[in-house]
């Protein structure tokens, strides 16, 4: 069987998943679909991990999407079950506790860019572009692109995008906000890994904490936001982690953290 997601240890605080159908624009087959689910099992409980960085394999994609060429040999229960698997495995990564960066290295439409939503944050090459192209196809984005651009770019223009369904540029999708950093093809893994590197040199437990209190937040009124965050603050009191940062202040060094 074909490693259709291949797997980068880093660091003990860092891993990579690369999506690895480069013949095939790493589109979302079943197949890929199962074995991202495995590896995104496999690192649920990892307190040590405290970024996981997706990206595509080669130079023209990050994924195209769904893969169509699969997609037309399925019947209608067939199509429905692996739409819902698309949407479920993009939930499962936005759910990760460890903060998530996609590494968009190539063309990222449809469930590829919705992919790219489910991270946290967003490192774009100059050479991508980005869309959700669905309504070309006569049907609307099923993993999440309805739900998510709008909250990350607004109302307005993520109604222009997925009505037009035409892909922006790099340069665009980063003036949008959709990206958080726009860099040269050749500075796209150095850039992700350098925000990796800046990520984890915090503490575990902090990091889970405060991805929790902007996630939950977010869905809720000003007011239950700050109670959820005080609450949040108060699980940081009284471990380690906290006491190593005081003492490494103290004495103008690097803080060792444990995730304790």
């Amino acid at each position: 069987m074909s490693e259709w997601i291949a797997v980068e240890q880093i660091s003990e605080h860092t891993l990579v998943f690369k999506l690895n159908r480069p013949e095939a624009a790493n589109a979302l087959s079943l197949e890929l679909l199962h074995q991202l689910n495995g590896c995104l099992d496999r690192i649920q409980a990892d307190d040590l991990l405290n970024c996981l960085i997706i990206t595509g394999s080669g130079s023209k994609a990050f994924c195209a999407g769904a893969d169509l060429k699969e997609r037309r040999e399925m019947n209608g229960e067939q199509v429905k079950s692996t739409v819902k698997l698309i949407g479920d495995t993009f939930r499962k990564i936005e759910s990760l506790p460890m903060p998530t960066i996609a590494a968009i290295n190539g063309a990222a439409f449809g469930g590829g860019l919705e992919l790219a939503l489910a991270c946290d944050l967003r490192v774009i090459s100059k050479n991508a572009k980005v869309g959700l192209t669905e309504t070309s196809l006569a049907i609307i984005p099923g993993g999440g692109g309805t739900q998510r651009l709008p909250r990350l770019i607004g109302k307005g223009m993520a109604k222009k995008m997925i009505f037009e369904a035409k892909p922006v540029t790099a340069e665009k999708a980063f003036s949008l906000g959709i990206a958080e950093e726009l860099v040269e093809a050749e500075e796209l893994m150095p850039a992700a890994l350098s925000i990796a590197d800046n990520i984890s040199g915090n503490g575990p437990i902090a990091l889970r904490l405060a991805k929790k209190a902007i996630e939950a937040g977010l869905e809720t009124s000003l007011e239950s936001g700050l109670q959820l965050e005080h609450e949040l603050y108060l699980q940081t009191l009284h471990t380690e982690d906290r006491i190593e940062g005081l003492q490494a202040f103290k004495e103008k060094r690097k803080p060792c953290y444990k995730g304790k």
